[in-house]
């Protein structure tokens, strides 16, 4: 009797780097750029450091937790790993996939909003167009998919340099103004910088993504934490980057009334029309859909491959060696979330869906570290305080978002 047919290792590292970068480097920094600015003023770039402090705890974390367990769905196997009970991971499993549709059904509707501009198309068809399209993509095969989504990835990349390149005249002035960057020791300035930090943060998500394409990516135990720390690091970079030339080159008020403030600082900059910028944005958008359907659908296929969901879910086609079926499951609901709901709810759901995993997983490595402190040779280790502040950070923004979602605050 022949094997069934098992997930195709064929994610290399610079592959998998591109994946981080496309789930994280999106939509958020072409649309948060101007509310940051709003919140802190000429030291936008601080809180994008501050933000960046924020992510990188719990992004070890899952760097190290990659390492010793590189398994698909990867957050429901640290938290067994980790508390040791049953319930728990599966309810992980599917708050992950949860977060994955939600957020692609809120990428759909952004879509939709910036495609309503330009050509006057049914809703309902419109969202049913683009997701029924990039669920075909995402069940053709995890290179196609992967590659599609890297093009679209050196696409958004390249629109960022760009704009740092055409606001190059700005970066001539920081010797001369880079004390307006610098923030004292007044209490108002450090509010201003922690609140748009908060927001700034998720501008930083997507990393956690990665680790469930495990069982596809080559020497997954040393790949996947050198690919999420790639991924932060590039993304910290090119923020900190885009944060200084905006604020060099326009006052942060303008910033902040500019609904495309990257399409405003190429039009500033060139003297032209920002729709280039524009229409990388809105392919940021399309790119981020796919990459959380492909996640999605792959801890669907984890979660049924350990027998924690019904095995079909786990079936590999024997010529895409993709898991259609997960895949095909996933689509189906993203498509209902898109179409009942609006943007506002969908985000604020992936928001707080994304926070519980991460304090969890946070916790189920500092339980991992407490009984297993050292795993042996090949497996990355950080210390015993990254996973405390990484909970806490975690905790900390649910309680937040918890409290702004139920009081409107």
């Amino acid at each position: 009797m022949s094997e069934p047919p098992s997930l195709r290792r064929s994610l290399n590292l610079p592959l998998l780097v591109l994946y981080g970068l496309g789930t994280t480097v999106g939509a958020g920094i072409y649309a948060l750029l101007g509310e940051v600015a709003n919140r802190s003023g000429m030291y936008a770039p601080v809180s994008f450091a501050v933000a960046a402090g924020m992510a990188a705890a719990t992004a070890f974390s899952f760097a190290e937790l990659s390492s010793r367990f590189p398994r698909s769905a990867g957050e429901a196997v640290y938290v067994r790993e980790g508390l040791g009970t049953r319930v728990l991971p599966i309810a992980v499993g599917v708050l992950v996939v949860l977060s994955g549709s939600v957020s692609s059904a809120t990428i759909a509707n952004g879509f939709v909003g910036y495609l309503g501009e330009l050509v006057e198309v049914p809703r309902e068809v419109a969202i049913l167009g683009l997701l029924l399209a990039l669920g075909g993509i995402a069940a053709w095969g995890i290179r196609a998919s992967v590659v599609t989504a890297a093009v679209v990835t050196l696409l958004e990349v390249a629109g960022l340099l760009a704009v740092l390149w055409v606001c190059r005249d700005g970066f001539s002035t920081l010797p001369e103004r880079w004390v307006e960057l610098v923030p004292g020791f007044e209490l108002g300035a450090w509010q201003g910088i922690f609140a748009a930090s908060f927001l700034a943060f998720y501008a930083f998500l997507g990393f956690e993504d990665m680790v469930n394409v495990a069982e596809e990516v080559r020497d997954a135990p040393r790949t996947l934490p050198v690919a999420i720390i790639a991924t932060l690091l590039l993304t910290t970079v090119l923020y900190m980057g885009i944060a200084t030339a905006a604020v060099l080159s326009l006052p942060p008020q303008d910033l902040a009334r500019s609904a495309a403030p990257l399409a405003t600082l190429w039009q500033r900059a060139t003297g032209g029309s920002g729709a280039l910028i524009g229409s990388i944005g809105v392919l940021a958008m399309l790119n981020g859909a796919l990459i959380q359907l492909i996640m999605a659908s792959r801890v669907l296929y984890g979660l049924a491959d350990q027998g924690e969901l019904p095995r079909s879910l786990a079936r590999i086609h024997p010529r895409t060696r993709t898991p259609v079926i997960a895949t095909a499951a996933v689509t189906v609901v993203v498509c209902a979330l898109a179409i009942g709901f609006r943007l506002a709810f969908l985000a604020g759901i992936t928001s707080l869906l994304t926070l519980m995993v991460f304090a969890l997983v946070n916790l189920s490595l500092w339980r991992v570290k407490l009984r297993d402190p050292d795993p042996g040779a090949g497996v990355r280790t950080y210390p015993i305080w990254v996973p405390v502040t990484g909970f806490v950070v975690s905790a900390g923004f649910l309680a937040i978002e918890a409290s702004r979602q139920l009081f409107g605050g």
